[in-house]
C-alpha cells in the first residue's frame, strides 16, 4: 500500500467521529434519493407494463345514447388503432350487514366480439358467459372489503329497477388502478367498486339496447390525440356526446401520475439540502485538517511528492466519505423502499406491485454526493497544493485577536470572560461561523416541513368538510328531475334541511386552453354548502356569471373580470361566453359554480335538479338509507362523514412514518453538524483549553468557552431555521399539490416549538460528547506540543 494511503487510513481513524457526522448526513440524503427514484421506477414499471399489456385505451368520451352503428364512423377516423363502445351505468347494491348504500359503477363486456381495450384480468372465477343472466365481474379491492366470492349474490337497484347479480369472478382494470367515486376525494372501497356485466344484458337494463354510452379508442404510435379527440366530439356530438378526453385527464391514470410527479419533487430537494450541508462538514473538517498538517505536507513535498498527488491525497479524504455512504445509503434506500412499496396496494390496484431499484440511482447518487463534496473541500486542498515547502514548515502565523463587538461597544461588563471569548472566536472564524449556522437552520427547517404537512392536511379536511361542505349527505339522481323531485326527497326519513344543486356537464375555454367540468348550480345563500374564501369567509353567488376555484383559474390562465368561453354539453348544447366574477378557495378537486335560477335560464329550464345536499337527524339514518336504497330515482348517496373517516383510516399511517423520517433527519443533521464544528474548534484550540485548565479554570469553566460559543451559534441559528422552515414548506407544498389534492402551508406554534425541541435536543447530545472530550484533555501532552 502506498505511504500517502496509509496516512490516509491513520488520519480517517483519528477524524473518525467527524467523518461519521459527515458520512450520517450524507447517507440520510442519499438514502431518500434512491429511495424515492426506485419508488419512482416501481411505479412507472408496474404502471407502463399494466397498461401495454392489458391494452388501456389512449381517449375517452361518454354520451347519451348512440346506435351501434356509429361504430363504424369512429373506426374511419384517422389514427384510431381500435377501440370499443360500450354500455355504462350506476347502481346501489344492497350489502348484507352494511347499513350505509354501497355504490358501483357497471360497464359492459363484449358478449357478441372480442374484447379490443381496457381487458380484465380475472383474479378469481371467470368471465359472465354469453347468453347468462345476472352474471357479474366484481373489482378485486371491492370484493376483499367485504369478503366477496364467486357465487355470492348482490342486491342491486339498475336505473331503477330491483336486480340479483351473482358474482362469478373478480377481476382488476387498468382503467381503475385508483377506484375513487365520483366527486370522491379518498378510495372508499367499501362504498364504491366497479362492476361488469355482459354488454347485452346491461344494454337491457339501462335502456340502452341496440346502443352505447361510452366510448374508449386506442391511438396508433405518432397519432394526433388532440386531432382525434375533435374527431369524436365532431361524430358524437349529435347522440349528446360529451367532450372527449386523454389519459391526462382521467381520474385514475392522473392520480398515479401524480404520485410518482410527487415522488421525483422529493428525490431531488431533499438530497439537495442533505448533500449541501455535508459538502460545507467535508469543507470544514479538511480545512482544519490542512491547517493542522502543514508540517507534514512541508514534508511530503520536500520528499518529492508532487503538489497534484498531495491534492489528489486529500481528495480521496471526501471520495471515502461518500463512497460509503453510497453504500449504507444505497442499502438503506433499497431497503426502505422495498418496504414503503406495498404502502400503496390500497391506493393502486395493480397485478402485482414489485419493488424495481433503479440502479442508476446509485450512481447519479455517486456523482452527485462526490461531485458536492468536492466542490466543498476544493478550497482546503488548492490551500494544500500551494504550500511552499519552506513556508509549511514554520508554524502557521497567530490568528489576529481583537475585542469583540459587545467589547467595542463597551458592554463586557455583561458578559462572562468565557462568553466573551466565545464571541471573540465567532468573530476571528466568521465563514466557519455562518456555514456552521446555516447547517443548523436547515436542521431547524426539516421538522418544520413534517409538521406543516401534517397540520395542512388536517387544515384542508376541517375546511373542505366541515366549514364548506356542511352537509350529511350528497344525493345524487339518476337522471336530472323537476321539481317534484325534491318534494320526493325532504320527505325521506330523518331529512331535516334540503337544498337543491344542479350539475350540467360543459367544457371551458379560455383562449388555447380548455377543460372539462360540470357547472354546479347552489342557491345563492347555501348554508349546507358554502363557497368560502381564503379566510374562511362565504361567498355569496353573483346573479350572474361563474365562480371559479382558484386552482381551475389558474389553469385556464383567467382572472375575475375576464370571459369565458363556455360549451354547454347537454340538453340544447348552448355555447355562450360568460364573465369569470370571482374565485374561491377549495383543496379538493376544482368547480365551476353558478347561481341555480341563473344556470336553469341557461338551459331553458323550470325547477331541474340533479339532486340535493342533505341535513339528516342521525336517529333516523338507517331508516334513511333503506328508503334511498328503494327509490328507483336515487344514483348516489355520499356520506360526508365517511370522507374524514377514510382519510383518517388511510393516511393517519402515512403521516406517522413521514413524521418519523423528518424527525430523524433533523437530529442527524443538527448532531452532525454541531458535533463536526465541536471537534473542529476542540482541535484547533486544544492548547488554548488545556491552558485555561492549568491556570486554574475548572472543567465546567473550560467546557463552557466551547460550548457557549456553539449555544449562541444554535441561538442565532433558530430564526432563520424557522424562516427557512417556512419557505422549504411553501416549495414542497408547491411542488407536491395536485388538482385532485391541495394542501395549504399551514404554520402553527406548534410545528416552530417541535423544531426548536429537536435542534435543542440534538444540540444538547452534542454538548454533552464535547464536554467529555474536554474533561479528558491530556494536559501535559497537549502542553508539550511544539510553538
Amino acid at each position: 500500500m502506498r505511504a500517502l494511503d496509509l496516512k490516509l487510513l491513520r488520519d480517517l481513524g483519528t477524524m473518525k467521529g467527524q467523518m461519521t457526522a459527515v458520512a450520517m448526513v450524507m447517507i440520510c440524503g442519499l438514502m431518500v434519493m434512491i429511495m424515492e427514484r426506485s419508488l419512482v421506477m416501481s411505479l412507472e414499471t408496474t404502471r407502463d407494463g399494466y397498461y401495454g399489456e392489458h391494452r388501456f385505451a389512449d381517449v375517452f368520451c361518454e354520451l347519451k345514447r348512440a346506435p351501434n352503428k356509429v361504430r363504424s364512423e369512429l373506426l374511419e377516423i384517422p389514427d384510431v388503432a381500435a377501440l370499443d363502445t360500450r354500455v355504462r351505468g350506476g347502481a346501489i347494491l344492497d350489502i348484507p350487514g352494511m347499513a350505509e348504500t354501497a355504490e358501483a359503477v357497471i360497464i359492459s363486456i363484449p358478449d357478441d366480439r372480442p374484447q379490443n381495450l381496457n381487458l380484465l384480468l380475472l383474479r378469481a372465477g371467470r368471465l359472465p358467459v354469453s347468453g347468462s343472466r345476472g352474471e357479474t365481474v366484481v373489482s378485486e379491492a371491492f370484493a376483499k372489503a367485504h369478503g366477496m366470492r364467486p357465487g355470492d349474490v348482490l342486491d342491486a337497484t339498475i336505473y331503477g329497477a330491483r336486480a340479483k347479480l351473482v358474482v362469478v369472478g373478480v377481476a382488476i382494470s387498468p382503467e381503475f388502478v385508483y377506484e375513487l367515486p365520483p366527486g370522491g376525494f379518498m378510495p372508499d372501497n367499501r362504498k364504491y367498486g366497479v362492476l361488469w356485466m355482459n354488454e347485452r344484458e346491461l344494454s337491457i337494463a339501462l335502456a340502452l339496447e341496440g346502443a352505447f354510452n361510452s366510448v374508449v379508442l386506442d391511438v396508433a404510435p405518432e397519432g394526433d390525440v388532440r386531432a382525434i379527440k375533435s374527431e369524436v366530439d365532431r361524430v358524437l356530438a349529435p347522440f349528446g356526446g360529451l367532450s372527449a378526453y386523454d389519459r391526462s385527464e382521467h381520474g385514475s391514470a392522473r392520480m398515479v401520475d401524480d404520485e410518482i410527479s410527487t415522488l421525483r419533487t422529493v428525490s431531488i430537494a431533499f438530497p439537495l439540502i442533505f448533500l449541501s450541508i455535508a459538502a460545507f462538514m467535508t469543507s470544514a473538517a479538511l480545512t482544519r485538517l490542512v491547517r493542522l498538517q502543514r508540517e507534514q505536507i512541508a514534508q511530503l513535498k520536500a520528499f518529492g511528492y508532487s503538489s497534484g498527488a498531495i491534492g489528489f491525497h486529500y481528495f480521496k479524504f471526501a471520495l471515502v466519505v461518500v463512497t460509503i455512504a453510497m453504500i449504507l445509503g444505497g442499502t438503506l434506500g433499497m431497503f426502505v423502499g422495498s418496504r414503503l412499496i406495498y404502502m400503496y396496494e390500497p391506493f393502486f390496484r395493480f397485478p402485482s406491485l414489485e419493488f424495481h431499484p433503479d440502479w442508476n440511482a446509485p450512481i447519479l447518487g455517486l456523482l452527485a454526493g462526490a461531485g458536492m463534496s468536492f466542490l466543498g473541500i476544493l478550497g482546503a486542498v488548492r490551500q494544500a497544493m500551494s504550500l511552499p515547502p519552506a513556508e509549511a514548515m514554520r508554524p502557521e502565523p497567530p490568528a489576529d485577536f481583537k475585542p469583540s463587538l459587545l467589547e467595542r461597544l463597551g458592554l463586557s461588563k455583561l458578559a462572562t470572560p468565557a462568553f466573551r471569548m466565545a464571541l471573540r472566536n465567532l468573530e476571528r472564524r466568521p465563514w466557519q461561523a455562518f456555514f456552521t449556522a446555516v447547517g443548523l437552520a436547515l436542521a431547524t427547517a426539516i421538522p418544520i416541513v413534517s409538521v406543516s404537512l401534517s397540520d395542512g392536511m388536517i387544515y384542508m379536511m376541517d375546511f373542505q368538510w366541515r366549514q364548506s361542505q356542511r352537509h350529511d349527505v350528497t344525493l345524487s339522481l339518476i337522471e336530472p328531475a323537476g321539481s317534484e323531485a325534491m318534494s320526493d326527497i325532504r320527505a325521506l326519513p330523518g331529512v331535516q334541511s334540503a337544498e337543491p344543486f344542479r350539475m350540467v356537464p360543459a367544457r371551458l375555454s379560455s383562449g388555447h386552453v380548455d377543460r372539462r367540468i360540470g357547472i354546479t348550480g347552489l342557491q345563492q345563500d347555501s348554508r349546507l354548502m358554502r363557497l368560502l374564501n381564503e379566510n374562511r369567509e362565504q361567498i355569496l353567488l353573483p346573479m350572474t356569471g361563474l365562480l371559479l376555484s382558484e386552482q381551475l383559474a389558474e389553469t385556464l390562465c383567467v382572472a375575475p373580470g375576464d370571459t369565458l368561453r363556455v360549451e354547454v354539453q347537454e340538453g340544447a348544447r348552448p355555447v355562450l361566453e360568460t364573465r369569470v366574477a370571482g374565485t374561491i378557495t377549495d383543496y379538493a378537486g376544482v368547480g365551476a359554480y353558478m347561481e341555480i335560477e341563473a344556470l336553469r335560464r341557461l338551459m331553458g329550464e323550470g325547477g331541474t335538479v340533479s339532486g340535493a345536499h342533505l341535513e339528516i337527524d342521525e336517529a333516523y339514518w338507517d331508516e334513511f338509507n333503506a328508503k334511498a336504497k328503494e327509490s328507483p330515482r336515487v344514483g348516489s348517496v355520499s356520506k360526508t362523514k365517511a370522507v374524514l373517516e377514510s382519510f383518517d383510516k388511510i393516511m393517519g399511517e402515512m403521516m406517522d412514518i413521514s413524521h418519523g423520517i423528518f424527525f430523524f433527519f433533523a437530529v442527524v443533521v443538527a448532531f452532525g453538524v454541531i458535533y463536526n464544528g465541536a471537534r473542529i474548534a476542540l482541535s484547533e484550540r486544544t492548547r488554548d483549553l488545556a491552558t485555561l485548565r492549568v491556570l486554574g479554570f475548572t472543567e465546567r469553566e473550560v467546557a463552557s468557552v466551547l460550548i457557549g460559543e456553539l449555544a449562541l451559534l444554535t441561538l442565532l441559528a433558530l430564526l432563520p431555521g424557522l424562516y427557512l422552515g417556512w419557505w422549504l414548506s411553501n416549495l414542497i407544498v408547491e411542488g407536491i399539490s395536485t388538482e385532485l389534492m391541495r394542501v395549504p402551508v399551514v404554520l402553527t406554534n406548534k410545528a416552530y416549538a417541535t423544531s426548536v425541541l429537536i435542534v435543542t435536543l440534538s444540540s444538547g447530545m452534542s454538548f454533552a460528547v464535547v464536554a467529555r472530550r474536554i474533561a479528558k484533555l491530556d494536559l501535559l501532552g497537549v502542553l508539550k506540543a511544539r510553538e
